[in-house]
């Protein structure tokens, strides 16, 4: 094997399964965390999961191959085209015995079936139910200070699962938003302060967009989605099977579209006699200086051409520089106030209300 043969992709994508690995931890997922560590050794002995990534090996962090290809094995789980992977996966009903799943894994790499080198040319698709638990104390502060229906415009949206957060439960002690008989229930998340669970909130409108959104009323959908849930997360996956029932009866339109050029047809003029929400998730990291510089010019002008009768406000749940956790931050319009109002989780876990 050599040095020399460590110190170019290979080495690069070692370290991209271990800094994964690391994540698998931090959030929750031993699972996962052991699997990469594990084909992070395997791609350094130049085994099977080095022959499936070698065209990848220097891809950037952000395309997520370790996510990718976790993802697809995942679905050949799901669909009973994997059943050795899936006998120990507990999202399958397996026993969860790592040693079992990696060899399981690994032979699944060596064979490289179709659908499994399909996944690898596709970024991940994830629609994390899980924010809605941070998202909904931003929607409430802007509820709680100008009392007007929201018009809630998602970028970003996937398949818009998170378009639908009024239909889920919000719980904190005997306090809480949202209908009391949802199936998606968040309770106990928020330590010491909590979000103004009181506030009127209302949704008048809710669309969104995505380059590439889930059609979650299709089966290879909704597929999709549960395969990128890591599978010894098992709240993760019930949450997000529930959100997928409730989705069925509340529709919501994600038009395939860049994000700017579609900011730029919906911010395009004022919407009197509602609150105008911009929010996004967990996908700032994924766009381009260019982009990101684009979306905010059009949302500051936006809010330049804010009035009473016609606020506007940017909601957003994202990671800053190394952060372990993304921060809710909140501005508002007229008169442009920015407010960081909670640390949160990337998927379902404590939040710290700062408000």
């Amino acid at each position: 094997m050599g040095t020399a043969r460590l110190s170019g992709g290979r080495e690069t994508l070692a370290s991209t399964f271990r800094r994964q690995g690391r994540g698998g931890t931090v959030l929750g997922s031993p699972l996962t965390a052991q699997l990469c560590n594990r084909m992070a050794e395997d791609v350094e002995a130049g085994g099977p999961t080095w022959s499936l990534l070698e065209p990848y090996a220097r891809a950037p962090l952000n395309d997520a191959y370790p996510i990718r290809v976790l993802g697809g094995a995942h679905r050949l789980a799901l669909v009973g085209d994997a059943p050795d992977y899936a006998r120990h996966l507990p999202s399958t009903g397996g026993d969860g015995d790592l040693d079992a799943a990696w060899l399981a894994l690994r032979a699944l790499f060596e064979s490289a079936p179709p659908a499994l080198c399909d996944a690898l040319s596709r970024p991940p698709q994830t629609n994390e139910v899980g924010r809605s638990a941070s998202l909904i104390g931003g929607f409430l502060m802007i509820a709680s200070q100008i009392q007007r229906p929201v018009r809630a415009l998602e970028i970003g949206a996937s398949a818009g699962l998170n378009l639908r957060f009024d239909h889920f439960r919000y719980q904190q002690n005997d306090r809480g938003f949202g209908p009391s008989n949802s199936a998606v229930r968040f309770a106990g998340l928020w330590s010491e302060a909590e979000p103004p669970f009181g506030a009127p909130l209302t949704v008048a409108e809710r669309r969104g967009c995505d380059l590439d959104p889930v059609d979650i009323a299709a089966e290879e959908g909704r597929l999709t989605l549960l395969s990128y849930v890591w599978a010894d997360q098992l709240e993760r996956f019930d949450l997000l099977s529930a959100a997928l029932e409730i989705a069925a009866h509340v529709p919501v339109k994600v038009d395939r579209a860049d994000a700017g050029d579609w900011l730029g047809d919906h911010l395009g003029q004022s919407m009197p006699g509602v609150t105008t929400v911009v929010f996004h998730s967990v996908m700032w990291q994924y766009l381009s200086a260019e982009q990101q510089s684009r979306i905010r010019d059009l949302i500051v002008r936006a809010g330049d051409r804010a009035s009473d009768d016609a606020p506007l406000a940017w909601l957003r749940l994202e990671p800053e520089g190394d952060l372990a956790y993304p921060r809710l931050r909140l501005s508002t319009w007229p008169g442009e106030q920015e407010r960081h109002l909670a640390n949160c989780s990337f998927h379902l876990g404590p939040i710290e209300w700062l408000v």
